[in-house]
């Protein structure tokens, strides 16, 4: 893999997306089908999680492991979509989160399609979209009924460069992500751009979301031990008095409860890691999420108040703080997560007796 990116500029996501896919990578990750193999998913988002900016590792993170599968399958455009993708030629954006609700209660949305015949007519508004302002298309979670029901959804694949869709930035927070804002007025599409069954896009992302969150929770580790590598060798080399800041048991002590953290989200990963298929159940990915989202923040957190003034130099660990909060938002926030978690709780109780 590393050879694969050499010369490629890791800033630059589309750069990086297309030597992954020339060279193979993308598709290696399928071996047994639809589902991304998670050991080799894990060493996809550790290797670049080290040498590329982390929107970088989040425009291709959401989709090797959410948008390339929900394609999968499917016949007309989305077939060609996923193929180019495969190829590291098309980069499609996974438009869930709706500008007139709360993204974690997907119910609520509005953004709309009208199937007639031979058309399908998108209206609405997605925000904080990955890949939005960098995509050829966009995966649009649209709403076809009116019935508050999680059968009322369909995915629709969405040219960027579709009359009626307009598209723009969401600021300089996760620089390569292309995370913007997309417009909907009257887009009007073959009905062949509505991909799968209308009526089954939420059951199906239900299941693709728990393959999201332990992509997540993958990367999050990665990126742990990397800070905690850094941290460790900095330590040691940082005078304090006739030592060095390792040398100080209150430092230590508080870098071996990140430490604790750290091999705790190792634990939840073991299992999906052992396994060739990366679909978790519905609790077993909250879990993850929540774990992934408190362990890379309270080591990011850590890096920043030990290193100090040093945490605040270019690229350092007090602007990578503020990126990871991302952990314990996107895909849905931590108190929806911990509220789903509380739910299944005799079941989690049972199975540690």
């Amino acid at each position: 893999m590393r050879a694969v990116l050499a010369g490629v500029d890791p800033a630059d996501a589309r750069a990086v997306w297309r030597a992954l896919g020339a060279g193979g990578v993308t598709a290696a990750l399928y071996p047994h089908g639809v589902q991304p193999d998670p050991g080799r998913l894990a060493a996809l988002l550790t290797e670049l999680d080290a040498h590329c900016p982390l929107g970088v590792t989040l425009s291709v993170c959401v989709q090797v492991a959410t948008v390339l599968p929900l394609l999968a399958g499917a016949g007309g455009p989305a077939e060609h979509a996923r193929r180019g993708m495969l190829r590291g030629e098309t980069v499609v954006a996974l438009a869930v989160t709706d500008a007139a609700g709360s993204g974690s209660d997907l119910l609520d949305a509005t953004t709309r399609v009208k199937l007639g015949e031979g058309t399908a007519t998108l209206d609405g508004a997605k925000t904080w979209i990955t890949n939005a302002t960098t995509g050829d298309a966009a995966l649009v979670l649209a709403r076809h009924r009116e019935a508050r029901h999680f059968t009322s959804f369909c995915w629709v694949l969405t040219p960027a460069s579709a009359p009626g869709v307009t598209v723009s930035s969401a600021g300089r927070a996760f620089a390569g992500a292309g995370v913007g804002h997309l417009r909907l007025d009257g887009v009007a599409l073959d009905p062949d751009a509505v991909v799968g069954r209308p009526g089954r896009a939420l059951a199906g992302f239900a299941r693709q979301v728990g393959v999201e969150r332990l992509a997540g929770a993958l990367w999050a580790r990665a990126m742990c031990h990397r800070l905690l590598a850094g941290l460790r060798e900095w330590l040691r080399r940082r005078p304090a008095a006739e030592g060095t800041l390792w040398d100080r048991p209150a430092i230590r002590e508080r870098y071996a409860r990140c430490l604790v953290a750290v091999r705790q989200l190792d634990a939840l990963c073991a299992p999906p890691l052992a396994s060739t298929d990366a679909v978790v159940s519905t609790v077993d990915g909250m879990v993850l999420k929540v774990a992934a989202a408190e362990a890379v923040d309270q080591v990011a957190a850590e890096a920043v108040r030990l290193r100090g003034a040093d945490a605040f130099r270019d690229g350092g660990e007090a602007h990578l703080r503020g990126e990871v909060a991302m952990f314990g938002i996107a895909g849905g926030a931590t108190g929806a997560m911990l509220a789903g978690i509380a739910d299944h709780a005799d079941d989690l109780v049972g199975a540690g007796i």
